[in-house]
């Protein structure tokens, strides 16, 4: 943990508000019946009837709302439609090729009673699931919404991943709706998904319907009887909007199924009452949101960061939200920040990956334009490392604006570690994502199940249920409890080390899972990484362990380097001796590879198994998800020349 002695202080830190903070938190967890009655009282409830919180005997420990009623469709819309909000905007969508439109709630509101009109006239009816594979159009919200309206139960499909994938998915829901798109656009090209979808069908049964969103106008095949346009579907929806469908609060809302990298893919199971009060409470709490806001959470709706706070979040709250169909640097490195400009956008929401992307590009690209609308900056999927912090917070935030480092899961619903500038704005450090929500009984344990010490890395865990937690998986109840929660008997593990400071602030250091064992000693790749960037010399690095004879593994690195900087032996030694400096020399990295680009999926994230596949030599597999399949071929070029310049060397000695 070398790296967090430049941030961390060595004095208790002045933290005026912190009291505010504690003891709103003790109150949560003193009185979670009272607390979120309270927070309840917002929402609206076509029945109330029962406790709040109900304890149970084993997994998940608990459940929320279960006699209460509710339909998360008509809490984001139609709350607001019949108000004044109904003219606000909902949505400022932006199209990778220049198309735009302003979409105000009541708008919104119309579309999503038409389409719901639609999927009832196909017969989807309460607790039917309903699978969507679109970009991010603004037709991908509307069917989430019109799903939900009806009581039916979406599964959204990242728009990336292959037919294989959403076969799996689809046959585990048991679907009987697709919703897709003819393509989608990303980087100047047009992705084609229809014939993703019509190769995955082959391998369904559950399947009756498939609706197509026109996008992109590549051809397309349509099976009679089976497809149908969008546009179609609702043309004659013009009245006869169904009502929304009210629920029992544990009647699931959505199944999002993880990646699947190793084994079966997981479905996370929410509910409708205690999700829906968690992503509506969390959106006020962490992003302190008004109705001047323009708020943009720069992720995509395949994931739970999308679901969580492009759509419900933000629209539960009524908040008008920026939503971008295209890649962060096309057509150049600028586009993010032409966007805020534009839109006047006030908070922004994004990944630490994609802060790192536009470190290495450089700040000029910020500068050309006004970012001062900018109030508050937050970050999420992964932790942040100090010198992606300081960047942020010099470059975008202008130095002046605070930073909510987030920490959550797919599983938890909702984000659960944070900086709540909505109850009280206390002193930030750069890297920690500083302190739980409330009703979020958070604490560090060893490996034995004892409290760790202040500075003692050990495992995150939540002692308790609290509302966005998910149910179940998705027909897999014992993997469900096993995953999550065997290691510690009654605790919610999550599977992230972390560990507290002398402060009681809470640093998050990367999965468990992703550790290395270099000759017995553990060695974690996030603690790797941040070493690395924290030289003056390096954008983004990928750390994975290959296998080794005598040491088991050893780490090996890819690294994207800074503008201004060049790949050269001597800055290779240099780096080696800083991780050797920084972290221990049993640390240091086998090789450094310099490479131009990571490869990353669509979303950001970096695909660390397609590096490991490249130095283990073996089949690298699917990469269908990839940003850029170049990123690849400039991995494989660099791990060539390394080897090639290491043989020659030693044929030389």
């Amino acid at each position: 943990m070398a790296n967090l002695g430049e941030v961390l202080p060595t004095d208790d830190v002045v933290n005026p508000n912190i009291e505010i903070l504690q003891s709103v938190h003790s109150k949560s967890l003193d009185s979670p019946e009272k607390f979120w009655a309270n927070v309840a009282e917002d929402l609206y409830w076509s029945e109330k009837s029962g406790p709040i919180f109900e304890k149970l005997e084993k997994p998940p420990f608990g459940r929320w709302f279960s006699r209460w009623k509710t339909n998360i469709c008509y809490n984001s819309l139609d709350r607001h439609a019949t108000t004044w909000r109904k003219n606000k905007i909902a949505y400022y969508w932006e199209g990778e090729d220049g198309t735009s439109r302003a979409i105000t709630f009541g708008q919104l509101f119309r579309e999503v009673c038409k389409f719901a009109a639609a999927l009832r006239r196909l017969g989807v009816k309460k607790g039917d699931r309903v699978t969507i594979y679109l970009p991010m159009i603004p037709e991908l919200p509307v069917a989430m919404l019109a799903t939900l309206r009806l009581g039916a139960i979406h599964s959204v499909i990242f728009a990336g991943f292959t037919a294989q994938a959403v076969a799996d998915r689809v046959n585990d829901s048991a679907s009987k709706i697709i919703i897709t798109s003819d393509g989608a656009y990303r980087r100047g090209k047009v992705i084609k998904l229809k014939p993703v979808v019509d190769e995955a069908l082959k391998q369904t049964t559950s399947v009756e319907r498939v609706i197509v969103v026109k996008r992109a106008g590549n051809d397309i095949s349509m099976e009679e009887g089976r497809d149908i346009w969008y546009d179609d579907a609702i043309r004659e929806q013009q009245s006869d909007f169904p009502s929304a469908e009210m629920v029992e609060g544990i009647h699931p809302s959505y199944i999002l199924y993880t990646s699947g990298t190793t084994g079966k893919p997981k479905g996370a199971t929410h509910s409708s009452g205690g999700y829906m009060l968690w992503v509506y409470y969390t959106q006020k709490v962490v992003f302190d949101v008004n109705d001047q806001d323009v708020y943009w959470c720069a992720a995509d709706i395949g994931w739970v960061t999308g679901h969580s706070y492009i759509v419900y979040g933000p629209l539960l709250t009524g908040t008008t939200s920026v939503l971008y169909e295209g890649a962060p640097d096309f057509p150049h490195p600028g586009r993010w920040w032409q966007i805020i400009e534009k839109y006047g956008v006030t908070i922004l929401y994004t990944s630490p990956t994609a802060i790192r992307s536009h470190m290495k590009f450089g700040e000029e690209w910020a500068r050309k334009h006004d970012l001062s609308s900018i109030r508050l900056l937050g970050t999420v999927g992964e932790p942040i490392n100090p010198e992606a912090w300081k960047w942020y917070f010099s470059n975008i935030g202008r130095g002046m604006t605070p930073i909510v480092d987030t920490w959550w899961q797919t599983e938890t619903g909702g984000i659960m570690i944070s900086p709540q500038p909505g109850i009280s704005m206390i002193a930030l450090k750069p890297g920690s994502a500083t302190f739980p929500l409330p009703g979020v009984d958070a604490e560090v344990l060893t490996e034995s199940g004892e409290k760790a010490r202040p500075m003692e890395k050990g495992y995150l865990v939540i002692k308790k249920p609290w509302p966005g937690q998910f149910m179940t998986l998705w027909n897999d109840p014992e993997r469900f409890s096993s995953v999550y929660f065997s290691k510690y008997p009654g605790l919610y593990y999550p599977g992230d080390y972390a560990l507290k400071d002398r402060d009681g602030y809470f640093w998050l250091l990367g999965r468990a899972d992703e550790v290395l064992k270099v000759a017995g000693h553990r060695i974690g790749t996030i603690e790797l990484e941040d070493a690395l960037i924290s030289h003056a010399s390096v954008a983004e690095s990928a750390v994975i362990g290959k296998s080794d004879a005598i040491k088991m593994q050893v780490p090996v690195a890819f690294v994207v380097l800074r503008p201004g900087f060049k790949a050269s032996k001597e800055l290779r030694i240099e780096l080696l001796n800083h991780i050797r400096n920084t972290i221990g020399p049993i640390a240091v990295p086998d090789a450094i590879y310099f490479v131009d680009k990571l490869p990353k999926t669509r979303s950001g994230k970096i695909m660390r198994r397609v590096v490991g596949a490249l130095v283990e030599e073996r089949p690298i597999g699917d990469v269908t998800t990839l940003e850029d399949e170049s990123s690849v071929d400039d991995a494989r070029r660099a791990y060539e020349e390394l080897k090639n310049e290491i043989e020659a060397y030693r044929d030389e000695s």
